[in-house]
């Protein structure tokens, strides 16, 4: 088995615990029922958000939702110029036998724009 990254993101319009935590919540489960992930095999998750997102842990979505075993971690994402406001973004590390061609990224709404070769339109 190897240890495999997904990565995803996802954006609010203003800074407000319950909106954070939703929004990282709706990405989370897409995020799983997307790639067929089963919890216990999540081997740890980081998250980031950026400077203008301070009301609540994305994490605290993580717990949430039950994942209790699993490493969390919340950082704050690097400050560019020009780049996407209220944005948070998350990598789970993945015990699993996928190939990482078959490994599907999930970027909602706004956070569409950071990697639009991987988004579905229906995430558009």
């Amino acid at each position: 088995m190897t240890c495999r990254g997904v990565r995803g993101a996802t954006c609010v319009d203003e800074n407000d615990e319950q909106k954070i935590i939703g929004a990282t919540r709706v990405l989370l489960e897409k995020i799983v029922s997307t790639n067929g992930i089963r919890v216990e095999d999540i081997a740890s998750v980081v998250f980031t958000s950026t400077a203008d997102l301070d009301a609540a842990y994305p994490a605290r979505a993580a717990r949430e939702i039950g994942w209790n075993r699993a490493p969390l971690l919340c950082m704050q994402e690097m400050s560019v110029q020009g780049s996407l406001p209220r944005c948070i973004r998350v990598l789970i590390m993945w015990n699993t036998d996928r190939p990482a061609d078959r490994i599907e990224h999930v970027y909602l709404g706004a956070a569409a724009s950071l990697r639009p070769d991987l988004v579905k339109k229906e995430e558009r």
